[in-house]
């Protein structure tokens, strides 16, 4: 039932399936074809009749790069497409929350914007002591429009969600267990036996019952995400139109620190 993916690549090990983001050469940064079929990717694993668990990961060294920069001038150059990926943020964030069967999120590396979105929406997170987590909206002159809003704060305050979210500063994955963002951070050489570990223990319960508890535990969540996403994309698209933005993409491709100006 996979066939049609080009971007992920699903394997089985048992009833786990892991999913992975394939595009190691550049970090597994999203483009427009990763991102549409993230947008429908939670919604096919929700009804593989052959999956009770999924584990998300990245190929290579990084769990995802967020935004791939020359996707970022796409959009600012063709309206159209970023209405499209508008629309499949929506799909992203809702399709981890309403699908049923737990999502094991292991960070193997860099999980930076919507990667860390994607990360930090998975129902229990597992990250290498050095894995680099953040989102850096804001240092591409971006908001954090894509989910960021929605669950940073959820996992670890608003206080200090609002201090990452502003600064795009990093955590490893070593501090963001330590203050709540993710579950266990673990030496990179345990990590994928600490996963496959958890994800027998899940299989080996009560599928049902673990399903629906994840379920109930996720209403009000959803609700906050219904509640925030359409406001945070349509600044998020605001932003996207601002010379700010314009700025760093062309700053990152030139490879020079961006000159913010604040100007409209």
């Amino acid at each position: 039932m996979y066939e049609n993916y080009k971007r992920i690549k699903f394997e089985r090990r048992g009833r786990a399936l892991t999913v992975t983001l394939n595009r190691p050469d550049l970090l597994n940064a999203i483009e427009a074809e990763m991102h549409e079929e993230l947008g429908r990717v939670f919604y096919d694993v929700a009804v593989d009749e052959e999956a009770d668990v999924i584990i998300l990961t990245g190929a290579g060294r990084a769990f995802c790069a967020g935004g791939d920069i020359n996707w970022m001038q796409e959009m600012i150059d063709d309206k159209r497409i970023w209405e499209r990926t508008r629309v499949e943020a929506k799909k992203i964030v809702y399709g981890l929350l309403d699908c049923e069967k737990p999502i094991i999120a292991k960070v193997n590396g860099a999980a930076m914007g919507l990667g860390a979105t994607i990360a930090l929406f998975s129902d229990v997170i597992f990250a290498a002591e050095d894995a680099k987590i953040a989102d850096p909206h804001v240092s591409v002159g971006l908001v954090a429009g894509d989910g960021g809003a929605v669950i940073w704060p959820q996992l670890i305050g608003y206080a200090r969600a609002k201090e990452y979210l502003m600064t795009g500063k990093p955590l490893t994955g070593a501090e963001a267990a330590r203050i709540g963002l993710v579950n266990h951070a673990v030496p990179q050489g345990e990590l994928d036996a600490k996963v496959d570990a958890f994800a027998d223990r899940i299989m080996a319960g009560a599928t049902h019952a673990i399903r629906y508890s994840k379920t109930v535990v996720n209403i009000g969540l959803k609700q906050l995400a219904h509640s925030i996403m359409d406001a945070s994309i349509a600044y998020e698209t605001v932003s996207n139109s601002l010379a700010d933005h314009q700025e760093a993409v062309s700053a990152f491709r030139e490879k020079r620190k961006p000159k913010f100006t604040g100007k409209l």
